[in-house]
């Protein structure tokens, strides 16, 4: 077999990892590999050579990022370091700490949660992602429309009629080409603006408002995301073995202010003896979401629980992408009636005014 060996340049080194981080897709289907290759009684370390000589093509390609990456976790693992800690660099934390099995005889089983997870983050990311672009598109086409007529439409009509005193609907419009035509460019900052916001809010923004604000789109919609993805994280993590408290440590250690905030309050009653769909009851988060949260409650008495959690988290998944398909039908109508509302302001603001510069005329 072709020598493995890791580029000594360092930006190709870092460029590797990179994309190999950024690939999904690719890092999923090494994880399949590798669990199949596992379940055959490969050893870890001969599962990984097979699969790097697979990615380097036999030796002809070493320099193959997913090769490289291969390469660097087999000189990880002959230093004695776990796979976990191998793949650090390489993978997202979330995997790490998924992997982070003791017994390397889970890892099987740890790679299969992996993937799982993962594609069941991506199937609710596809539709959380077209429930947002629609409304987006609306808002900036609405301020395409507002900039458009402010610079090109209204600016003719005022010629015909300089000194007319404007009224109704035609003052507001020419108020707005008076103020497009100087300070257009504050619209897209704005737009930008808003939106930069909101998408910071949704990892950020805690404390009891945040709770109000989870109960309306498009927050609804990340605390569905976030929930989905922290559960079946969860679910995956107890299956392998762990401990409910410390299965919530470990998520903790990779989320962001909003997730930890949940994890946090839970994790305080479940210190003191409450099983977990109590604790979260008792934390008042309502996350992910109070009929979920009841099942959990009777679940936790259950002996089968590991069991029951998997199937809990492939519910909730399916209902999740359901409730975001008619929160996305909300979100479309908003952006709807947003834009229509503009045409509709347009369109009687011109008429108002050529109206009014025929009576001047006139």
């Amino acid at each position: 077999m072709a020598e493995k060996r890791i580029p000594k340049n360092e930006l190709l080194l870092k460029a590797s990892q990179i994309m190999v981080l950024m690939n999904n897709e690719k890092r999923l289907q090494i994880y399949y590999k590798l669990a199949a290759l596992l379940r055959n009684r490969f050893t870890l370390m001969d599962a990984l050579d097979r699969i790097w000589m697979i990615e380097s093509k036999d030796g002809q390609n070493v320099d193959e990022p997913m090769a490289i990456a291969v390469a660097a976790w087999s000189k990880e693992l002959e230093k004695g370091l776990p796979f976990s800690s191998a793949i650090e660099g390489w993978a997202p934390m979330r995997e790490k700490l998924m992997l982070s099995v003791g017994d390397v005889s889970k890892l099987e089983k740890a790679l299969i949660n992996v993937i799982k997870v993962s594609e069941g983050s991506n199937r609710i990311i596809q539709p959380l992602v077209s429930a947002v672009t629609y409304p987006v598109m609306m808002m900036i086409l609405s301020m395409v429309i507002v900039v458009g007529v402010g610079i090109y439409m209204v600016p003719p009509l005022l010629e015909f009629a300089k000194n007319a005193q404007w009224t109704g609907s035609a003052k507001s419009l020419v108020a707005l080409s008076g103020f497009v035509r100087v300070y257009w460019w504050t619209f897209p900052l704005a737009l930008a603006g808003v939106i930069g916001a909101i998408y910071f809010s949704f990892s950020n923004f805690t404390g009891p408002l945040r709770v109000t604000f989870d109960k309306m789109p498009p927050w609804s919609l990340y605390r569905m995301f976030s929930g989905v993805s922290w559960l079946m994280s969860l679910a995956a993590l107890v299956e392998s073995g762990t401990p409910i408290a410390r299965s919530m440590q470990s998520l903790r250690q990779n989320a962001n202010p909003y997730l930890k905030e949940r994890i946090d309050k839970a994790l305080m009653f479940i210190k003191n003896g409450d099983n977990l769909g109590t604790a979260l009851k008792k934390s008042n988060m309502h996350f992910p979401e109070d009929e979920l949260i009841g099942d959990l409650e009777i679940y936790s008495e259950l002996d089968n629980f590991e069991e029951a959690l998997n199937g809990v988290a492939t519910e909730y998944l399916e209902s999740s992408i359901a409730n975001i398909k008619k929160e996305a039908g909300i979100l479309n109508s908003f952006a709807l009636l947003l834009v229509s509302g503009v045409i509709a302001w347009v369109l009687l603001g011109v008429f108002d005014m050529q109206n009014q510069v025929q009576s001047a005329m006139g």
